[in-house]
């Protein structure tokens, strides 16, 4: 195995962000509305998606968004990370998290900020691993619009 290249997301890589999204995280959202939002994502200037390459494919991504708000200094807040069970365990993740890190400071982000799921324990340990810290617990509530 080669080794792994971090770059910014294109639109020719919906279909393994969609791919990611479902067996990773079990988010099982269409690859067309997929195309639709990497699309939107890109154009967006407080966006940044990078992915991991091994061997010609993408093993791994992370989206992050500045994050503003009137009661803090402005962050970087990490939407989702993923990468294939192949991959895990070999530096996709860590690349992934210093690509987001190296772009916060780069816009003078005060922080990186994410939210894991409870169950996730593998992920808190690896966030850890990396320097993170956990600072709260919290409940995430929702209202579908349609």
């Amino acid at each position: 195995m080669s080794e792994i290249n971090i770059r910014q997301a294109n639109r020719n890589d919906a279909a393994a962000l969609q791919e990611l999204n479902n067996v990773c995280l079990g988010y099982d959202y269409p690859l067309e509305r997929t195309q639709e939002r990497l699309a939107e994502q890109l154009a967006d200037p407080d966006c940044r998606i990078f992915v991991a390459v091994q061997d010609g494919n993408v093993v791994g991504y992370v989206q992050a968004n500045t994050y503003k708000a009137t009661y803090g200094d402005p962050a970087v807040n990490v939407m989702g990370l993923a990468v294939s069970q192949a991959a895990r365990g070999k530096g996709a993740g860590h690349k992934l998290m210093e690509a987001v890190e190296t772009w916060a400071q780069s816009i003078d982000a005060e922080e990186v900020r994410l939210n894991s799921a409870e169950f996730r324990k593998d992920a808190h340990k690896f966030y850890q691993a990396i320097g993170y810290t956990l600072d709260k617990m919290q409940a995430r509530f929702g209202k579908r619009l349609r």
